[in-house]
Parts: structure tokens; C-alpha cells; sequence
């Protein structure tokens, strides 16, 4: 008898010991990532995946993540967002634009979960949307682009004429007019994200005009690789590609989300969590540009850092006047800085940008 209750008292030590142990991973924040494309090595959602492994190391114990890549937009994206809610993620990171509504609609679904979504528009009680300042290292980018430039003229690929891609574009051609006030930046669109044929094709016909320095705003290898077979520069975007670049890369505009997301999951899990939207600027260290290369002069590079030190620190924005458009109108006046809400559905080019906007 004593035997069988002390065989019972293990089994039931042992039980709770499985209860207990189920408690503490039950206690994990579950985490959802929904990825548009292939994670890959180098581009936006390997920088996104980055984050995500930084947020687990700093959070560990904590966090518990699920990825889910190349996921298409429309009724896929709908289905793999729902299903991250129904397995347990109670923060869930939507990662593209396209994913917005079906954001949208699956929050409403899941009201104890919270959502984020990047570089959207549209909210609810646990849905907030997060973007980042790109046009301040795009300044910064500039400022290298035209002191390495022997021509009167800069090269932008750019994606879709949309508000955060011509707050970059007019950003890089601010920064490169502060060095050069007479330099201009024609832009090719390819009106894709990710198409490294269209993308290659732009970045040599930007080339073959005679243009020495090209910035993109597009998401594949294929403008650094161009740069470099034609031996000329490139300034990279989303990521470091320096390797594929070693002669042409001068810099790159990076996002660093590591912190970030680690600061949104703990927000989470202490409760603070709010829908409030996210326009984090550099000064939060979620943004950054890669080590200028060799070939920059160090009084550029050491310019270019005390610039991105006053940007940090408050005392200099971007886009601060006199800015005029295009047609020569005056946007911003001298002494003044584009509020936030007209930065958010800037609709027009900076003098000295050529291209031509759809009406």
C-alpha cells in the first residue's frame, strides 16, 4: 500500500511538473510573421527575417515566432494571416502593403489579438500600422551620390510612384543638391518591387545616358550587379550588397529591425501595446546606411556622418525650405519643414527630379 502511494505521489509529481511545464510555454508570446517573397540572403524580407531572430535572441524564453514567406496577396494572404491567429499568435507582422486588408479583415476576427501592419493606412482597436523615415538616410545617400558624381546628372530605379518612394527619391535629390545645388536625378520607374530583368534593364539605360551614379528603390541584386560590370556606382537599397559590389557600392540605405520588433513584442507582453501608428525615425535605430565605401574621399564620409548626426539629434530635417516642385512652385518655405501629414501623401517631385508623374 505504502508502496503504491508513493509510486501514486510520483506519477502525480510528475503530472503536475507536465501541467506546469505546459503553463510556461503556454505563457509565450506567440508571434506571426507573413513574408511576401522568399526569405533569401540579402533584401527586404531577409532584413525583416533579421529582425525576427534578433527579437527571439533578445526575448528568449519569451517569444515564441512562426514565418510564413512567399505568400501572395489576395484570398492566400487572407488565409495564412487567419491562420496564424487561429493557431495562437497574439502578434501577428503583416510585412508588405498588399497585405493590408486582408490585415484588416482578420483583425476584426481575432479582437484579443494585435496586429501590425507595414507602410499601410488603415487601423482598428488592435491593428496599428508601422513605417520608417527612409527619406532620411536617402538624404544622407545623396550627399555621397553627388560628391562621387562627374556628371550634372544622378539615375533613381524606382518601384511605384507612391508617397513613401517619392519622399525617398526628392529626399536622395535634397541630399545630392546640398553638395551640388545644380544637379538633377532622372528616374526610370519599373513599377514592380522585385523584378531584377526590368531592374538590370533600367539600371544600364540609366548608365548608358551617362549618368555615373544610380540609387534604387527596388528589391533584387541586379542594379549592384550592373553597377559593377559597368564600373560605375551604385547606392544600394533594403540591404548591404557590398559583396556583389565591391567596386561600386558607395553606400546603401538599410532598415535595422532587430529593436523594433523586439520593443513592439514587449509591449505586448507588459500590456503597453497601443494602436498609435509607427513612423520611426533614424534617431530610434531602426535605420541606418552601410559603411561607405573605400572610394569616398573621408571628408564626404566624415560630412555625411555629422549630417546624420543633426538629422538624429533633432537639429536639421530633410525636408526643410526653401523646397520647390517640379513646376517651380514653392512647396516649403525658408525657415519651415513638411509637417508630417503632408509628408504622408506627398503627390509631387522636387525641382531638379526628371520624370513625369501619371494624373
Amino acid at each position: 500500500m505504502i508502496i503504491q502511494l508513493k509510486r501514486l505521489a510520483v506519477f502525480l509529481g510528475a503530472a503536475l511538473l507536465l501541467v506546469a511545464g505546459s503553463a510556461l510555454a503556454d505563457d509565450k508570446l506567440k508571434v506571426g510573421f507573413v513574408y511576401f517573397s522568399p526569405i533569401g540572403d540579402t533584401g527586404w524580407t531577409a532584413e525583416h527575417d533579421k529582425g525576427r531572430k534578433i527579437m527571439e535572441t533578445n526575448l528568449a524564453g519569451k517569444v515564441e515566432a512562426k514565418v510564413v514567406e512567399n505568400v501572395a496577396y489576395g484570398p492566400d494572404a487572407l488565409r495564412v494571416i487567419r491562420q496564424l491567429a487561429a493557431d495562437g499568435n497574439n502578434l501577428v507582422f503583416t510585412t508588405s502593403f498588399g497585405f493590408m486588408d486582408q490585415t484588416l479583415e482578420v483583425a476584426k476576427l481575432f479582437p484579443k489579438a494585435k496586429f501590425m501592419h507595414l507602410d499601410g493606412y488603415k487601423s482598428d482597436a488592435n491593428m496599428a500600422t508601422y513605417s520608417l523615415r527612409y527619406y532620411e538616410p536617402s538624404y544622407l545617400a545623396g550627399m555621397v551620390a553627388a560628391s562621387m558624381s562627374k556628371t550634372d546628372t544622378l539615375g533613381y530605379v524606382s518601384s511605384f510612384p507612391l508617397p513613401a518612394v517619392l519622399q525617398i527619391i526628392n529626399g536622395f535629390t535634397l541630399g545630392a543638391q546640398s553638395v551640388k545645388p545644380g544637379i538633377k536625378v532622372k528616374v526610370i520607374e519599373v513599377n514592380s518591387w522585385y523584378d531584377p530583368g526590368r531592374e538590370r534593364e533600367a539600371t544600364e539605360a540609366l548608365y548608358a545616358q551617362g549618368i555615373d551614379v544610380v540609387a534604387h528603390v527596388t528589391d533584387s541584386t541586379a542594379p549592384t550587379l550592373a553597377a559593377e560590370k559597368a564600373g560605375k556606382y551604385i547606392v544600394g537599397f533594403h540591404s548591404d550588397r557590398a559583396k556583389f559590389g565591391p567596386k561600386s557600392q558607395l553606400t546603401a540605405i538599410i532598415p535595422v529591425w532587430g529593436g523594433f520588433y523586439t520593443k513592439v513584442a514587449k509591449s505586448v507582453l507588459d500590456g503597453s501595446w497601443t494602436n498609435a501608428p509607427v513612423w520611426a525615425p533614424m534617431a530610434e535605430g531602426v535605420l541606418d546606411l552601410a559603411a561607405i565605401g573605400s572610394m569616398v574621399p573621408a571628408d564626404v564620409a566624415s560630412l555625411v556622418m555629422t549630417r546624420a548626426g543633426e538629422i538624429k539629434n533633432g537639429t536639421f530635417h530633410p525636408f526643410q525650405g526653401p523646397i520647390k516642385d517640379q513646376k517651380g512652385v514653392l512647396r516649403v518655405k525658408a525657415g519651415e519643414s513638411i509637417p508630417d501629414k503632408d509628408l504622408y501623401g506627398m503627390n509631387w517631385y522636387v525641382e531638379g527630379v526628371e520624370a513625369t508623374l501619371p494624373e
